[in-house]
């Protein structure tokens, strides 16, 4: 990657990124942008990159991974889309593509809805700009901008398998601290790991956003890792609160949401990493409980089965089934089914109680789902539908310790593993503790798998230390 003109340069030009952060309420993004880009700064700018960085001094070379990990409303977004548009159309790639080739800026984000947001950014800041508008050629996509420098603009699924063989100048990876992705449970790691060749050819940087969540995964890693003096000069870590970004963001808003929800807004707001959210079991207990290879167990005479459902109603969220048996102190896991949304929930119903009748069951355990229309559903085939007299919360907990006692057999089934891998633990004001899936992610079959095992295994019986159990 060659800048043609300087970052500073760039900023400073109102026919180039000059509107895109302007006056004095984005000084920290100019001052942050700049020397991530390898540019000197002022000395007075250098008192603001030390309270951003912890470093005494700005690299002086382009950083190979910028880390923003900045409270909401911080502007992170808008900044992400500026970085793309000045490497999009004011360096040069040439050097780095293939006669033909078109360079891409991934735009990746844990939904589509988010990946969007930061994409029209970036087209925003295209667009409003009197000499850089020329630049796009034709008319923009909902995912994609064409430049006339051979660089696309896209909106990529964060997802490891789908940004491999491209060749980046640069990516956005926008709040990558609630990356997740069914089908694998390290996502954020797996994904920046992928990305990371496709930018090795151009030189391009990686440009990270983030706010602040628990202290797990790759954005809380690092932070302790490279925020500071002592962190690899190649990684450029800023962590600050919102209005340290954004000092136009009103404190009584900040104020009040810390009297609503001091953990959540300290995250939130003052880019604290929360306490009070931890990981629910590791990926070593779960897999101890896997049979490897098996992916469903047939009936056999003379056990008797048990299931437990997760209705939904096909719009949002998955419909989910669990089948189970005991064989001695073990809860023995024989088949699951998922349901993606949208669906039909009558046909995937009757679809549940052909499975279920293949293993002898005519009684099914499910949660409160929508008053009646579980049981008059089930019981049309046969089945009767019983609440269960547990939340799912309480359900996960009570399988922790089978979990850690291998003392139930689990499917070889992704999905199992990676739902119960990602629960995590949080602790409310009072002291009161929930378990439940991230934000943005899923634990349907979790919440199915975790049902059977439990009324199986009986483990709420069982006297425990949950903290000493919880490998966080």
């Amino acid at each position: 990657m060659k800048p043609l003109i300087s970052m500073r340069e760039a900023l400073a030009d109102p026919q180039l990124l000059g509107g895109a952060m302007p006056g004095d309420s984005w000084r920290t993004w100019r001052t942050y942008m700049i020397a991530g880009m390898g540019e000197a700064l002022t000395d007075e700018e250098r008192v603001v990159f030390k309270a951003l960085t912890g470093r005494e001094r700005e690299p002086l070379t382009p950083v190979e991974e910028l880390w923003a990990i900045v409270g909401r409303r911080g502007g992170k977004t808008r900044a992400a889309g500026t970085l793309a548009a000045y490497v999009g159309t004011l360096c040069d790639h040439t050097e780095y593509l293939a006669p033909g080739e078109r360079g891409v800026i991934p735009i990746l984000a844990a939904t589509a809805d988010q990946a969007g947001r930061a994409f029209m950014h970036a087209r925003g800041v295209l667009e409003h700009s009197p000499a850089l508008s020329d630049m796009i050629d034709g008319e923009p996509t909902s995912d994609t901008i064409r430049l006339t420098s051979a660089i696309d603009v896209v909106v990529k699924p964060a997802n490891f398998k789908t940004i491999r063989g491209i060749t980046a100048v640069a990516a956005i990876c926008d709040e990558v601290a609630f990356w997740m992705i069914e089908g694998t449970v390290n996502p954020d790691a797996e994904i920046l790991e992928a990305l990371r060749p496709s930018l090795g050819t151009t030189g391009g940087p990686m440009m990270v956003i983030s706010s602040a969540y628990a202290k797990r995964g790759e954005v809380y890693g690092t932070y302790r890792r490279d925020y500071g003096p002592n962190g690899d000069p190649a990684i450029l870590v800023a962590h600050a609160p919102t209005r340290s970004f954004n000092p136009t963001f009103p404190q009584a808003k900040v104020d009040r949401a810390i009297a609503r929800d001091a953990a959540k807004a300290r995250a939130e707001y003052l880019s604290e990493f929360r306490d009070d959210v931890s990981g629910f079991v590791t990926r070593e207990v779960v897999e101890a409980c896997v049979s490897p290879g098996v992916r469903e167990r047939g009936f056999i005479t003379g056990f008797d089965y048990r299931a437990f459902v997760d209705p939904s109603g096909g719009v949002n969220d998955a419909m989910t089934l669990a089948i189970a048996h005991r064989e001695g102190e073990t809860g023995v896991l024989d088949a699951v089914r998922e349901r993606k949304a949208p669906f039909s929930p009558e046909a995937v119903v009757a679809d549940f109680c052909d499975l279920l009748k293949r293993y002898g069951i005519s009684r099914v355990t499910g949660d409160r789902y929508a008053g009646e229309w579980p049981r008059e559903q089930f019981r049309k085939h046969g089945v009767e539908y019983e609440v269960a007299d547990k939340p799912r919360s309480d359900l996960y907990r009570d399988l922790l310790p089978a979990l850690n006692s291998v003392q139930v057999d689990l499917l070889d089934v992704d999905t199992i593993a990676t739902q119960l891998c990602s629960l995590e633990r949080r602790v409310a004001r009072g002291g009161r503790e929930s378990i439940d899936h991230p934000p943005n992610g899923h634990d349907d079959l979790a919440n199915a798998v975790a049902g059977v095992l439990v009324n199986l295994t009986k483990v709420s019986g069982y006297v425990y230390d949950l903290d000493a159990l919880v490998s966080t």
